[in-house]
């Protein structure tokens, strides 16, 4: 029973962290923390920037999630912490390999675009790097990419229509 908690909890927790972390990046990254994170959108100087300080938002939360989950009163409610902390910190690790790695090549992992989905991944974002727009989130951005060419490509079918 444990093990089936901290698995579905762990699910869960990656599959909201993509939304989360998409929300973040639209509604509060490109507007409320732009001084920061512009840096990431412009030309890097060394190894670091600055908005490299927002990826370590989440993970005092996973960590407390995770201590809690070995630490806390046994009970459902310790395992499902545990889980949610696991799948936000496999979260984490995907999103740096991903993101930092195979999109802007901070890591050694260029062979990751062998993988077909993760190549769309990548070029989902660097849209987003060339607009600034949408897609905001990075492992649905592919999906997300393609739902807004279906919605224009509808628009332009409709106003043709209208003519």
């Amino acid at each position: 029973m444990t093990l089936a908690i901290w698995i579905a909890t762990a699910l869960a927790a990656f599959a909201t962290m993509e939304v989360w972390a998409a929300l973040l990046h639209g509604k509060v990254w490109h507007h409320a923390l732009w001084s920061i994170h512009r840096s990431h959108h412009t030309k890097r100087r060394g190894a670091f920037e600055k908005n490299d300080a927002l990826a370590s938002l989440h993970a005092p939360i996973a960590a407390g999630l995770i201590m809690y989950g070995s630490w806390g009163a046994p009970g459902p409610l310790r395992e499902a912490a545990f889980g949610f902390g696991l799948g936000m910190t496999a979260f984490g690790l995907a999103y740096v390999l991903v993101h930092d790695g195979l999109v802007h090549g901070r890591l050694p992992v260029s062979g990751l675009a062998r993988i077909p989905y993760l190549a769309r991944v990548r070029d989902a974002h660097r849209v987003h790097h060339g607009t600034g727009g949408p897609p905001y989130g990075l492992f649905l951005g592919p999906l997300v990419l393609e739902r807004r060419v279906a919605a224009s490509g509808r628009a332009q079918r409709s106003a043709q229509r209208a003519r």
